[in-house]
């Protein structure tokens, strides 16, 4: 007998979750097997719920590159840090860190400012 694999996953493609669950159920018990790889994305989604993605709610802004108008942003990271004129000029030039454990609509806010003056900006 000649396996049609086209065949099989014509008939697989048909049945519902319900069907597909009962089949690995038969499966791991007919071949003492974990087909836990095997199950469609939907049927794990569905045994797992709890595996729920934690939303991160504290960001690092970080200056990439100063750009062009590096004055104008180490005038905004001085505005922003209340560093004085030394230690935001050597933050411009080597990059770094400018602020951390802030709010997203914060490291949005900064981003944008430092963007506008000139410098890449990377919030992680």
């Amino acid at each position: 007998m000649a396996f049609d694999k086209d065949a099989m996953v014509q008939q697989l493609s048909g049945l519902t979750v319900l069907e597909l669950v009962d089949l690995v159920e038969a499966l791991k018990e007919t071949w003492g097997v974990e087909a836990a790889v095997a199950m469609p994305a939907g049927v794990a989604a569905a045994a797992a719920p709890e595996a729920a993605v934690e939303e991160q709610t504290e960001f690092t802004v970080s200056i990439t590159s100063a750009g062009d108008k590096k004055l104008q942003v180490i005038k905004e990271v001085r505005a922003i840090t209340s560093l004085g004129l030394k230690e935001a000029k050597d933050l411009v030039e080597a990059g770094g860190v400018v602020k951390e454990d802030i709010s997203k609509d914060e490291a949005n806010e900064i981003k944008a400012k430092l963007e506008a003056a000139g410098a890449a900006v990377e919030v992680k």
